[in-house]
């Protein structure tokens, strides 16, 4: 093949390489809204470096839960929105201590844009005294977004939210809700639905999905 039609191949190719990774990798910030923009832009925590593997991605998904769900892999430390076709989006997330994390099954009964965060009695004794109640905003723990599982019509008190400390993602610590980045806990605020179901494996029951081929989001 000469040259010049071989380089007018290539180029011909480029635009369908670009909508494929379109497809199957989502914007990092679509879902921002305009305060949301304001206020991650003055946050007063230092930005962490996440590492690769708890970066948002699509991966294939071969377990059997119905897309909409929620899957929460505590040992891993990922959580997934299951797609249509086989396939999930997978976030990083910071989980709780074995003793006080949440596990079993829920469903979505509240979803909050920059909730206030009320702390319970039991935080009090445990972290030190906080105001009865925190404003919404970047300081605040519960962070950009806020989904509250709920077992019937209960509130279980455990629900998964953004983070005031992105260094964390990855890790178990003291708290038992899940956290998220601020940017992730957005994205899936936005696909996530109310009654939806969320599944939270115990410690020691990792889902153990071979993720294979993934795209960064």
């Amino acid at each position: 093949m000469p040259r010049s039609l071989l380089v007018l191949f290539v180029v011909a190719l480029l635009p369908l390489g670009g909508c494929m990774q379109t497809t199957l990798s989502p914007s990092t910030d679509a879902s921002m809204t305009a305060r949301d923009r304001e206020l991650l832009a003055h946050t007063p925590y230092a930005q962490a470096n996440v590492p690769e593997q708890y970066l948002r991605h699509i991966v294939d998904y071969p377990r059997k839960e119905l897309p909409g769900t929620i899957l929460v892999d505590t040992d891993a430390r990922y959580l997934y929105y299951v797609l249509p076709d086989g396939k999930a989006i997978r976030y990083g997330v910071a989980v709780g201590e074995e003793a006080m994390a949440f596990s079993g099954v829920a469903r979505v009964g509240r979803l909050a844009e920059w909730p206030d965060w009320v702390p319970t009695p039991e935080i009090q004794a445990r972290l030190g005294p906080y105001p009865a109640r925190v404003p919404g905003g970047p300081a605040n723990p519960l962070g950009a977004r806020g989904i509250y599982l709920y077992a019937g019509n209960k509130d279980t008190l455990y629900r998964i939210h953004g983070t005031n400390q992105p260094e964390y993602i990855g890790q178990a610590i003291s708290s038992g809700c899940i956290r998220m980045r601020n940017e992730d806990v957005i994205d899936l605020f936005d696909r996530v639905k109310l009654n939806a179901t969320v599944v939270v494996l115990p410690p020691g029951q990792s889902a153990q999905i071979d993720s294979g081929p993934s795209w960064r989001g």
